[in-house]
């Protein structure tokens, strides 16, 4: 079968700013010399809202957020097979992703990288939006950039005004 054959894999993604602008990302423990952030499936019945917090618990460890938007428009991309075949059983040609942006209300130690087996990072920090796109592996970095457009006006906004 063709993996242009597959479906998409619905799947959220998070932008977690931090009280500076900064947004988390995670350094994957399956590809060392990627970061990205948090990002994940969408269980049957779950809406958007409930996947979004549910992946942030799971991969950064924590719960103390507000919701600041979810993204009108979803974000398509594929993946390499080899990925595909690896994580999904070949079901999925990419992902689907609808982004939310979060404000984090915590403080760095309120991060649990290792709350959930197995861990999705072995190592997280704080960049400034506009450096994710160099963070990222290549065939995502198309996704990286539509995301800034989505939420560059956050990043810019002062945290009590976001």
């Amino acid at each position: 079968m063709n993996l242009t054959d597959l479906p998409y894999r619905p799947c959220v993604g998070l932008v977690l700013f931090n009280k500076n602008g900064h947004v988390f990302v995670g350094k994957r423990i399956d590809t060392p010399a990627g970061w990205q952030m948090p990002q994940g499936g969408i269980d049957e019945g779950e809406d958007i809202k409930t996947a979004a917090l549910r992946e942030l618990k799971e991969e950064v460890g924590t719960d103390k957020v507000q919701i600041l938007r979810i993204a009108d428009e979803t974000i398509k991309y594929d993946v390499p097979m080899e990925l595909s075949t690896k994580h999904w059983g070949g079901k999925f040609r990419g992902q689907e992703q609808t982004w939310v942006a979060l404000r984090f209300t915590g403080n760095d130690s309120d991060i649990h990288l290792n709350s959930h087996t197995p861990p999705e990072f072995s190592a997280w920090k704080w960049i400034p939006l506009s450096e994710t796109v160099d963070a990222i592996v290549p065939f995502k970095r198309e996704t990286y950039e539509k995301v800034i457009t989505l939420f560059q006006d956050i990043a810019l906004l002062e945290p009590s005004k976001a």
